[in-house]
């Protein structure tokens, strides 16, 4: 795979507490240079400036890292993303109820976003996967897809029990049916691991290093 194709793979992402306007600045400059999909940044770090001319499209997280947030809340927050310039929302479940296999619930909270952010916004709901057994991987990849989201993502890649695996890729890119897109993210470094994430069934990759990626450098540890 070339590195145009497998860039358009990739949402570039920088989530860091700490992270500053000025390294907004340089994820963009380097996602506009690469050809990334999108940019990916926490909400309040909008709106996000891309260069006129450029495709580059601008995700925001919503009830980011734990997901332990009232689905109104959550609703809101991707409600004020969208009026401030994001087109894609990162949201995160209630990872507790996919362990206690509380599909219903998800399926609640997930619709609850959804509404506050309709299409052409495109929705990606994180399951958390490296902290779900089999069950609760599918029974949540399936409540997104009734709620009616547009992607099922692994990981925050914040999570202690790990990021994205090629397990969890499959299944729930076999969940899904091919009715929604796949997105890996978290602890995806190296080119080696974008393209097996890609074989496994991912759409589309979260990164927090596209060029080490694709200078195939590989990224710093401590990324995302």
């Amino acid at each position: 795979m070339d590195n145009p194709t497998l860039a358009k793979y990739m949402d570039a992402t920088l989530l860091k507490p700490e992270a500053t306007s000025a390294d907004v600045a340089a994820l963009v400059a380097d996602a506009v240079e690469f050809g990334t999909y999108s940019v990916c940044v926490s909400p309040s770090m909008l709106p996000v400036e891309i260069p006129e001319g450029s495709d580059v499209k601008v995700a925001v997280v919503t009830g980011f890292p734990s997901g332990k947030h009232l689905s109104q809340v959550k609703a809101l927050e991707a409600e004020f993303a969208v009026a401030r310039g994001a087109h894609e929302i990162d949201m995160v479940i209630d990872v507790a109820a996919a362990v206690e296999h509380r599909f219903d619930d998800i399926e609640a909270d997930v619709a609850a976003v959804r509404a506050a952010a309709p299409a052409p916004t495109v929705l990606k709901v994180i399951i958390e996967s490296a902290a779900l057994d089999d069950e609760g991987i599918v029974g949540a990849s399936k409540a997104a897809a009734n709620a009616g989201a547009d992607f099922v993502k692994t990981s925050t890649g914040f999570h202690p029990a790990g990021g994205a695996s090629v397990h969890a890729v499959r299944l729930m890119a076999d969940a899904v049916e091919g009715k929604l897109g796949v997105k890996a993210s978290g602890g995806i470094r190296t080119r080696a691991a974008a393209l097996e994430m890609i074989e496994a069934g991912a759409t589309r990759l979260g990164v927090s290093s596209a060029r080490g990626i694709l200078e195939d450098e590989g990224a710093d540890a401590s990324g995302y």
